[in-house]
């Protein structure tokens, strides 16, 4: 993996221009890298919308609701139209359209996968670490006849009533054999009869899995039973879900014959259909069953998105999977972006600003909104960057900067670059890479993928040294006091090994304790890097000509999705003829990310995939983690990307306007290059900027 590494765009980036760039350095500061979401319809999400006008009708500055709530909307409108929301597949993350669910024994409705829950943002650390003694004590107990003599665990009191479903909702996820009782504000856990009932007839694991079903109620969903030839024992199975859960579901038994004399039946579990229309709901009715969903933009610097969230979700009393967004944003920034949060009204979120600020999170454009966000609802992001301490390549060349930078621009405007992905996305600065992570998850080595998730960094930090422990201790638990609070993603993981243990299945629920999007970001880590090697070995082979050659993979011309639905763009092979026509230039090509579902290129591209994965031990992989619930059908990545609307001001050259040096933008440094650009989503500002000035900003 390492000998392979030296030719992806870490080491021998590739370039479309042969100008002469300069040298320079960003992110000296937050604020000398801002990124702004720009949303589905086109707009900043800083700018104020239609949306954003129509909620201010309806709610003051306060969030409270305006007299009367009259909505009036002035002016001409122009309807939009499909083409106008439109997500093309080429500008979508990885993050979507290579992730999809395939949940173990559950057969759920599409787009539907667990969330993660941190009960400790919750209920605090020191309640939480009395539930996992309580749970273990549970677990670990003997199983007995009559269990009514067993504890109950006061988990505290919640005033809110979200705040108690949220408990109820976490509690019964993570620990299925528990049940949560409610006596005023005050929560109460002890063990479930009925779940100690079924996993005295089935495996632990199938017990979890079939209570979380329960609790789930996802609409035509069904649960499977493992295969049993035992009919007394099916028997008992049923009787068992009759009794509990008669009213909620029913069950029937299916054979599958694969051979003479080779009959395997096994229990499926459904939900009723109404068994009578439902009665007719007033208007009151449905607001108050509705979920209430509020969007906001959010504003933060040197945080990153998933500790903004912790934080929020702790101050609210909801769980971080209750908040939804688009895309995850650079730390070491200025970052606004869209988030919507589930339970939590206009009023309640703005009551809380004065917490977040101390925080350095700001909210703005706060809003009531109907559905929550998805990954890759975006149409892509605006940079304003300061590149600062400007000099050229060649010594004593400064006064060529001007022409330098104008020559670089222009070319990229022109030619654009290679749309390879940036280091940050492979962990930067890190001892092991994402993408090691998730080789070994895609292998299935499910241990050596937690070793290497947990190997320090350089430096002395409290991440580290709890890192280090560890690794030479194998004490979870001591591990977890050790980790500081933001580290959201290490503690879940510690938490779950600490309850689950060490080996293989501990670390197969480690995985598990993460959201599924950022289990899948391991994988996509990898697919990301393989992507880049072939790119890379693309331009080295077929060269940088202008047009596509035969055997290149373009989107298919005039594909449209037809009916109500959208179908994805077909992928097609250019041909010889083609070719010889130039009928597909080289901006139209796509490459393949690793999946089950890619057609790989024609020509020599294709071979180069098949050996590079056989390298990894990946020659019959199936793209599927059963075990961690994951299925990566691959996706297409243009070879090309090209930076919009693109602007820029040079400030601090010698003999320069008083105007620019009365700009705070030329510290004492040096000259400094101030951009501001627009990419699409998934493309990296650093790799334009490397195409820009021919060395790593």
């Amino acid at each position: 993996m390492e000998e392979e590494a030296k030719s992806d765009s870490d080491s021998e980036p590739c370039f479309m221009s042969d100008h002469e760039g300069f040298f320079g350095s960003i992110k000296n500061s937050t604020r000398d890298f801002a990124v702004t979401e720009i949303n589905i319809s086109g707009q900043l999400v800083t700018e104020t919308t239609l949306v954003d006008n129509v909620s201010s009708q309806l709610y003051d500055s306060s969030g409270q609701m305006c007299p009367g709530g009259e909505l009036k909307i002035e002016g001409n409108l122009t309807p939009l139209t499909t083409e106008d929301v439109k997500v093309k597949t080429d500008c979508i993350p990885e993050e979507l359209c290579c992730a999809a669910v395939e949940c173990h024994n559950v057969d759920t409705a599409a787009g539907e996968c667990e969330e993660a829950f941190d009960l400790e943002a919750v209920l605090g650390p020191a309640a939480n670490e009395a539930l996992e003694r309580f749970a273990t004590s549970v677990r670990d107990a003997p199983r007995r006849d009559s269990i009514a003599d067993r504890t109950e665990l006061f988990l505290g009191a919640f005033a809110e009533k979200h705040q108690r479903a949220s408990v109820h909702r976490a509690v019964r996820h993570l620990f299925p054999f528990l049940v949560t009782l409610t006596n005023k504000t005050e929560v109460l856990v002890k063990e479930d009869p009925d779940y100690r009932e079924l996993a005295s007839l089935v495996s632990e694991e199938e017990a979890e899995d079939f209570f979380r079903f329960i609790d789930a109620k996802v609409p035509n969903a069904s649960f499977t039973f493992a295969q049993d030839d035992s009919k007394e024992h099916r028997k008992a199975v049923h009787h068992f879900v009759s009794k509990r859960f008669g009213k909620l579901v029913e069950t029937k038994s299916f054979s599958d014959v694969s051979g003479p004399g080779l009959q395997k039946t096994a229990i499926t579990v459904r939900f009723r259909a109404r068994s009578k229309p439902a009665k007719k709901r007033t208007a009151a009715d449905c607001q108050e069953e509705s979920v209430i969903y509020t969007g906001f933009t959010l504003r933060k610097e040197n945080l990153e998105t998933l500790e903004a969230i912790s934080y929020m979700a702790a101050m609210l009393g909801v769980l971080p999977s209750d908040f939804t967004y688009a895309g995850i944003k650079d730390k070491r920034a200025l970052t606004h972006q869209s988030m919507v949060v589930k339970k939590i009204s206009p009023e309640r979120l703005l009551q809380r600003r004065p917490e977040f600020e101390k925080k350095g999170i700001q909210l703005s454009h706060v809003r009531p909104v109907s559905q929550p966000l998805h990954l890759g609802r975006l149409r892509g992001n605006r940079f304003q960057l300061v590149v600062r301490d400007l000099r050229p390549h060649t010594p004593d060349s400064t006064a060529d900067l001007p022409r330098l930078v104008q020559e670089a621009l222009d070319n990229v405007k022109v030619k654009g670059f290679v749309n390879l992905y940036g280091p940050q996305r492979f962990g930067a600065g890190q001892r092991v890479k994402t993408d090691q992570v998730g080789l070994a998850l895609l292998k299935e080595e499910m241990v050596e993928a937690v070793q290497l998730f947990f190997t320090p960094d350089e430096g002395d930090d409290l991440q580290n040294r709890a890192k280090k422990h560890f690794l030479q201790t194998g004490s979870a638990r001591e591990s977890l006091a050790l980790m500081p609070e933001q580290r959201v993603r290490e503690r879940l993981m510690l938490r779950a090994l600490h309850r689950y243990g060490t080996g293989r299945e501990g670390c197969v629920r480690a995985w598990l304790s993460l959201p599924h999007g950022v289990r899948i970001f391991y994988i996509h880590a990898y697919c990301s890097r393989v992507w880049n090697q072939a790119t890379a070995y693309r331009l080295l082979c077929l060269g940088h000509g202008p047009s596509a050659l035969r055997g290149d993979l373009v989107w298919a011309p005039g594909e449209r999705g037809q009916g109500e639905g959208q179908t994805p763009q077909q992928i097609h092979v250019v041909t010889a003829e083609e070719e010889a026509g130039c009928v597909f230039s080289l901006r139209q090509v796509v490459l393949p990310m690793p999946g089950n579902s890619v057609t790989y290129p024609e020509n020599a591209v294709g071979p180069w995939y098949r050996a590079r994965l056989e390298k990894d031990g990946l020659q019959s992989c199936r793209f599927r983690v059963t075990s961690l619930k994951l299925n990566v059908p691959g996706c297409y990545r243009p070879l090309l990307a090209f930076p919009r609307n693109l602007t820029h001001r040079l400030q601090g050259l010698p003999g320069g306007s008083p105007e620019e040096h009365e700009a705070p933008l030329a510290p004492p440094s040096g000259p400094s290059l101030a951009l501001l650009f627009d990419l699409d989503s998934s493309c990296y500002a650093t790799v334009c900027l490397r195409e820009v000035m021919k060395c790593d900003p």
